[in-house]
């Protein structure tokens, strides 16, 4: 019986690995074309020459259809860009040597297709992982199968592409790399000032001030907002740190991620002095460059903070949410299980009863609430410290024409912020080690087991973050970006419409794509440039034209934000979850709805007048109210 099942499944397997042995030769020989991974039909598209033979340089020949095309170079060699709009023949002639390759477009609509099937997946089934795995499947065998291969082929080729390109170019990169050993580190800490009663310590020391629900939801707020300069380090302290209190006072993990989430990159975001100020800087500065703007790019992004309605209104909206107690939607119903629950469920919260067993405070351990006060200080202080180091210019802070803001500001967004977060953990860890085995709570080898125990808590998170990168990197190749911002181009419409417009898109794709930063990199070097245009050719003069050039560059940002919390792909969103061991679905569903409560409202009331000329005090003004009545009306008292 065993010896029959085991030929049907080496018949099978044979069957389902013999077209493989399809694939042309083709394929595996050397070829000096170098493509694209995806070539999307009405996008411009570089194609890559390499010559055969330095030695013996002969100008190469490239044909498109039979017509021969220019040939370009620059400091990465030779180069064609061309868009395609149907099927192509492309000849690479070198000396003797004849290259063809048939190249079939792929439709740009199918861009979308990944990053939609992903999140439509997430919010149905509530699970993350083969969701996304199943969003890059669709994702890389349409590229295969565009590339000329079969159907069949194309779906074992994108799966194996998922592993061996996306996934390991996603985990290649320095960003990404250090994120995962951050957050890896603040895991591991946290764990060892659970452990040496230090958590505990603070536990029973904020007990004393949140002794309601309300204080304690009032005080999570408050560490977020001072927690400014990093979504990240934001995120993982606060959620991590709050979390025991919270639990204590039946607040639901899902409450505690929202406050957690909206206090990391709505206040990053538009705070004079954080990580994000350098990419925002260096978009903005791209952006007026090319109108032809004299302003410096930080007099434009503190020119525009006032139209950012919705960070500011979130920031809002949460303490006015803590206040009146009250709760409406799914985060309604999750906040009613909290309270009335007498034990949690710890495996539907995300973490295994082993781990959470690993993480129980020995009987004897005293607590010290100095054991988790100095590491996650040092890990605040040293992020600053690291930042000013790694930022640190002497011909700015030489330069007497800037102020202090100015220079310090520069510094941070000069800074590397990934380096900066990696060596303020590190110090921590070693700081909880410390403080640790030099009281004898744990010995060297018992903390060292918790550390990897904490490492072992990330596992998941991580996993998460490393399809979502990949899905973002597809997302890239696929150019899904330029099939949501060429609807917004191609409508032709009044000026004063393109803030809200660039609102709804920008959310749109961070949405999509689940990055804020990957949003706003490619909405600014497009909207700001088309803002300018679309007034002159409208009759506007330079003093009517910067307002609407202000609110752009600040619905960007805001758009990116809000399209970053609902997302369930997004890194920050993902982190959210992680830091306060709350079910990564269930947190993006509860969230959402005050998300987009939030967004609509900062859209119809805020930026739309504004455009129009409206007052921005009075829009927010009648925003606040607005929100504090929907509260009202729609909220139930817990």
């Amino acid at each position: 019986m065993l010896k029959l099942i085991a030929n049907r499944l080496l018949l099978i397997t044979f069957i389902l690995l013999a077209p493989l042995s399809l694939i042309k030769a083709d394929d595996v020989s050397t070829s000096y074309l170098e493509l694209p991974p995806a070539i999307m039909k009405h996008v411009p598209t570089v194609i890559r020459i390499q010559t055969a033979n330095a030695d013996d340089f002969v100008e190469p020949i490239l044909m498109i259809d039979g017509v021969k095309r220019e040939i370009l170079s620059d400091e990465e060699g030779l180069y064609l860009e061309y868009t395609f709009t149907e099927a192509s023949e492309v000849q690479l002639i070198q000396q003797s040597r004849i290259e063809s390759k048939r190249i079939t477009p792929i439709p740009l609509w199918l861009s979308i297709l990944p990053p939609l099937i992903a999140i439509v997946m997430a919010l149905i089934t509530k699970e993350v992982f083969s969701s996304l795995f199943i969003g890059l499947l669709i994702g890389t065998s349409v590229i295969y199968k565009y590339s000329g291969i079969s159907f069949f082929v194309a779906i074992f080729k994108g799966a194996f592409a998922i592993i061996d390109t996306y996934l390991m170019y996603a985990l290649l990169s320095h960003e990404h790399l250090s994120i995962i050993i951050f957050s890896m580190l603040i895991g591991g800490m946290v764990t060892l000032i659970s452990l040496n009663g230090g958590m505990k310590g603070i536990v029973n020391i904020l007990s004393k001030y949140a002794n309601n629900r309300r204080s304690g939801q009032f005080i999570t707020y408050i560490m977020g907002m001072l927690i400014f300069f990093d979504d990240y380090a934001n995120t993982l302290v606060v959620g991590n740190t709050m979390r025991p209190v919270t639990d204590k006072l039946k607040i639901s993990r899902e409450k505690l991620a929202y406050i957690v989430d909206s206090t990391s990159a709505p206040i990053a975001a538009i705070a004079f002095i954080t990580t994000w100020i350098g990419a925002e800087l260096s978009y903005i500065q791209q952006g007026i460059a090319e109108v032809g703007l004299s302003s410096s790019a930080y007099s434009v992004f503190l020119q525009s903070l006032k139209y950012s309605f919705y960070p500011i209104l979130t920031l809002i909206f949460v303490p006015m949410l803590i206040w009146q107690r009250r709760d409406f939607g799914p985060m309604l119903k999750a906040e009613k299980q909290a309270k009335m629950a007498t034990q949690r469920s710890t495996e539907k919260k995300g973490r295994s009863p082993q781990i959470m067993k690993e993480l129980e405070v020995a009987e004897d351990v005293q607590p010290r609430w100095f054991n988790a006060v100095i590491p996650v200080f040092i890990v605040v202080a040293g992020t600053i410290a690291g930042l000013i180091y790694t930022g640190w210019n002497p011909a700015i802070w030489g330069n007497d024409h800037l102020s202090f803001t100015s220079k310090l500001s520069t510094t941070i967004g000069d800074a590397d912020v990934f380096n900066a977060l990696i060596w303020s953990s590190l110090a921590g860890v070693f700081a909880a080690l410390l403080l640790t085995t030099s009281q004898r709570i744990l010995n060297l080898k018992e903390s060292i087991e918790g550390l990897i125990n904490g490492f072992k808590t990330m596992f998941h998170a991580i996993l998460i973050l490393s399809l979502a990168w990949s899905l973002a990197l597809l997302t890239e190749h696929l150019h899904t970006a330029e099939f949501i911002t060429g609807l917004l181009t191609s409508i032709n419409i009044s000026p004063e419409f393109i803030p809200a417009l660039t609102f709804v898109f920008s959310a749109a794709i961070a949405f999509s794509t689940g990055s804020s930063w990957g949003t706003m990199a490619i909405i600014y070097p497009l909207i700001l440039p088309a803002i300018w245009k679309i007034g002159l050719e409208a009759g506007m003069d330079t003093e009517a034209i910067l307002p609407l050039f202000y609110n752009a560059v600040s619905t960007v940002l805001a758009g990116s934000v809000l399209g970053d919390h609902c997302s369930p792909i997004s890194d920050t969103t993902i982190l959210s979850s992680l830091a306060c061991s709350c079910h990564h679905i269930h947190h993006v569903r509860t969230q959402m709805p005050y998300a987009l409560v939030v967004g609509s409202i900062a859209l119809i009331i805020g930026t739309l007048p504004s455009a129009f000329g409206f007052p921005v005090i009075a829009s927010y003004a009648l925003a606040i109210g607005i929100l504090f009545v929907f509260i009202r009306l729609k909220g139930k008292l817990i």
